[in-house]
Formats: structure tokens, C-alpha cells, sequence
């Protein structure tokens, strides 16, 4: 396996974890837990539901063999992604490329599919930068006058970019303000295409939030062109203020609305909404929500080729995991993906026996130690710069810096590998519009993957 010059494989990382708990452990919330977490396992698919098997798989170290660390263990897989005859993930030997570095405590980047080649950096303190190939980053929005972002789970999160961005040119937002509720906002380019207004904000959603953690923050546009926005259950732990499996409150879910049908009203419910007419268990559900159950959904990814959603759900003491939605059910929604009835795919807390009927089974989990504290969801990597790697779904660890790959093998078997082992505070992956997939570091700088 090969390395960036910060990309350091080692066993023995304690100080960059400390570092990182001091930090503000971005995702990983109050979880009343006393030390570091453990490596991902790939879980069981809600279609058909299974129950997880553990496997073990060796320490992270440089790897000549295909790897089985603490890591993912494989069930029943989502449907598999198309795959050509070429090594597979298990054979390939990536780098880190830096792309810019010097940032302030970067927490995602992505493109605004435009064609220009800028990718769009978001910084938690409530700054966008965009960067052009060559060229010093520069400021393209700045609101750290409204953003309130003293928490560690706190600040600007998300930016999404609607499809049409060139003739629509306007943009989303997901902040916490002041007050430490959180804000889902409009705002608009104008002559300049490197600066947005910072005085075109035009509010689309405001939640209420009870505690300064479990923001959710992610913003993502689907390929039915509606706005995806994952809440969290409100914060403190152990659901205390009971929002997950609570259909009248729009926190601990996945909500579809559109944004875009309608720009004098924040928002239109659309009509595929699952719950417009239909009830929950004899209650009625908010039109908004498009799924329940979901801890502090960090971030959530589309597949660019197939329309599939992955999402990571960060855990409360145990467990990490990973949810996948086949397109055909993305349109219908309606699912509930378990929180806090289950931790992952166990009963939560695991000593009370729990219902499983109709919750969402994930296809990986792993367990929160040997250094690991939050599940950072990525893509499914459909890039140029690393073939190995096509149509294996990249997810990280927030504290650990590990980076692993889910993936289909030719004989429909499901498998996770260890990509790299780096010392990294991994708060993002992104994507630019070619499908070159990147990691962001919360200390500062963004990198692109590549395979050597």
C-alpha cells in the first residue's frame, strides 16, 4: 500500500487521536463513551434483511495480501454494482494527492457541476472558499457573522449545488446560527461567479434544536432533483428527547422537499412524499419526511451511475454504520432505519430484547475501538484516477483515519478491504464532476485519491 507524505500507515497513533478528540470530535457526538472506537463491518441489506456476521481481519499495516482488519463484515449484499473484469479493491495501491492545504478546519467540498473544474470548500467557521486548479483559494461565500459554530458539531455543514446551477445560479446551506438552531438557506451568485451575496440569504427551513450536537449537516440534491436533509435526533444521548421514532417532529429523519418548483416559498412537499395520505403505525407523519430513525446522519452520498443512497449514521457507545437504499426505493421512501430501537444491527441497549420488523438492516457496521469514534460515508467511486477502485463505496473513520472500500466481488460475495491506514481526521470525502473522489482533513487540507 503505498502513502502520501501525509498519509502515515502506523499501529500506533495515539497522539493523533488525542489531538483529534481535542479537536471537538466533529461527528461523533456525546456518547457517554470513555475511550476510542473500533473499525467498520459490513452488516446486512434491509433487501433481504440478514443478521450481521463479525469477521475478523488483521491490524492495519502495508499490505501484500488482501486485508481483514477490524473491519466491515459482509452480509447479504445491496445490489451489486455493474463490475468489469479488473483487480479489485483488494489490489490497489493508492496515494493521497494534496489538492490545497493551509484551510481552517474543512469539513466538506464539492463541485457545482458547471463544468468550470472549481471545487467549493466549506469551512466549519461558516466560510465557502473556491478553488481552481493552480490558483489560491478564494473567498466565495462568507456568513461567520450569523454562523454560530462554538460547538464541536456545531457551525456551517453543507452546501449543495442544485442541478441547472448555470442558469439557476443559486445555492443551499446548512448551518447552525446563534442560538445553535439549525438553518437550511438560499443564496445567490451574482456578476462575479467566484462570490455569492452574503445578503441574498433567503430561509428555506428552520429547526429548533434542543442540544448543541447531532446536527446532521449534509445537503444532497437526488437525481429526482429534490433536496435531501439529514437530521439529527436532537442531541445529548440515547435519544433522550425521543425525536427518531417520532413522526411529528422533523428531527432524526431523512426529509425530501423541493426547493426549486417554487423560489417565493421555502419549500414544496413533493408528491411522491410517502406520507401525504398514508399513516404510520395509525399516526400521522409529517409530509416532509422521506425516512425515519436515523442518530446524526453526518453525511450521505448518491451514486452518480446507478442512483443508489448510502448513508453513514453515526453511533451512540457501540457501534458505527452504513444504510444502502436501491434507487427504486429511494422514489417510494418510507423507511425507518431503526434508531433508537437498534444501534446498527443490534438491539439497542443490546441487553433488551427489540422488535426488527420493518426497520432498515445496514450493510456494514463496526464497532467503536482500536481507535475509531465516528463513520465518515463517502461515495461509490466511479472516478478516472483509480480503477480498482469502480463501484466500491469509500467510507472512513472520523478519529481513526482509516479508509476502507465496500464492494461486490464477481461471485456476488460482499467484502470490505482497508484502502489506507492514514493519520488523517478524516470529517468528508467529496466529489468533483469528473467523479475524482476526495478526502477532506479537518486540520486543513484537501486530498485527492489516486492509484499508482
Amino acid at each position: 500500500m503505498a502513502t502520501s507524505r501525509r498519509t502515515v500507515v502506523s499501529l500506533h497513533r495515539l497522539a493523533p487521536i488525542l489531538l483529534v478528540a481535542i479537536l471537538g470530535l466533529l461527528l461523533a457526538g456525546c456518547r457517554g463513551r470513555e475511550g476510542p472506537g473500533s473499525p467498520p463491518v459490513p452488516v446486512a441489506q434491509p433487501e433481504p434483511t440478514a443478521t450481521a456476521t463479525p469477521t475478523s481481519s488483521p491490524t492495519p499495516a502495508p499490505r501484500t495480501e488482501p486485508e481483514t482488519q477490524v473491519s466491515p463484515t459482509p452480509l447479504p449484499s445491496p445490489t451489486p454494482s455493474p463490475t468489469a473484469t479488473r483487480p479489485g479493491p483488494e489490489e490497489a495501491h493508492l496515494i493521497l494527492e494534496p489538492v490545497v492545504e493551509g484551510l481552517e478546519r474543512p469539513i466538506f467540498v464539492t463541485h457545482a457541476g458547471d463544468g468550470s473544474g472549481r471545487l467549493f470548500v466549506v469551512e466549519k467557521a461558516g466560510r465557502i472558499l473556491v478553488v481552481r486548479e493552480g490558483e489560491e483559494p478564494q473567498v466565495f461565500l462568507d456568513i461567520r457573522d450569523r454562523v454560530g459554530s462554538r460547538g464541536s458539531e456545531q457551525g456551517l455543514l453543507g452546501l449543495a449545488f442544485p442541478p441547472g446551477y448555470p442558469e439557476r445560479q443559486v445555492f443551499f446551506v446548512n448551518y447552525t446560527d446563534r442560538q445553535g438552531d439549525t438553518v437550511i438557506a438560499r443564496y445567490r451568485v451574482g456578476s462575479d461567479p467566484d462570490r455569492a451575496d452574503p445578503a441574498s440569504e433567503f430561509q428555506v427551513l428552520w429547526l429548533d434544536q434542543p442540544a448543541a450536537n447531532h446536527n446532521g449537516g449534509m445537503l444532497l440534491f437526488g437525481p429526482d432533483g429534490y433536496l435531501y436533509i439529514g437530521t439529527g435526533d436532537g442531541g445529548r444521548a440515547n435519544d433522550v428527547f425521543g425525536n427518531g421514532q417520532n413522526p411529528a417532529t422533523l428531527l432524526g429523519k431523512m426529509l425530501r422537499v423541493d426547493v426549486l418548483r417554487d423560489p417565493t416559498v421555502g419549500y414544496t412537499i413533493p408528491p411522491e412524499n410517502p406520507w401525504i395520505e398514508a399513516t404510520w403505525n395509525g399516526q400521522e407523519v409529517r409530509d416532509e419526511i422521506w425516512a425515519l430513525g436515523l442518530r446524526n446522519p453526518w453525511r450521505y452520498s448518491f451514486d452518480r451511475l446507478t442512483g443508489d443512497l448510502w448513508i453513514g449514521d453515526v453511533g451512540q457507545d457501540r457501534y458505527e454504520e452504513i444504510h444502502f437504499v436501491a434507487a427504486e426505493r429511494v422514489v417510494r421512501g418510507g423507511l425507518n432505519f431503526g434508531w433508537p430501537i437498534m444501534e446498527a444491527n443490534h438491539c439497542f441497549p443490546e441487553d433488551r430484547p427489540c422488535d426488527r420488523t420493518g426497520l432498515e438492516i445496514p450493510v456494514v457496521e463496526y464497532e467503536l475501538k482500536d481507535g475509531n469514534c465516528a463513520v465518515v460515508a463517502g461515495y461509490v467511486y466511479r472516478g478516472p484516477d483509480a480503477p480498482p477502485l469502480e463501484g466500491s463505496f469509500l467510507f472512513a473513520d472520523f478519529c481513526s483515519g482509516r479508509i476502507w472500500s465496500y464492494w461486490v466481488d464477481p461471485g456476488g460475495t460482499p467484502r470490505t478491504t482497508l484502502l489506507l491506514d492514514t493519520d488523517l481526521a478524516i470529517s468528508s470525502f467529496g466529489e468533483d464532476q469528473e467523479g475524482s473522489v476526495y478526502v477532506v482533513d479537518y486540520r486543513g487540507a484537501i486530498y485527492r485519491i489516486r492509484a499508482e
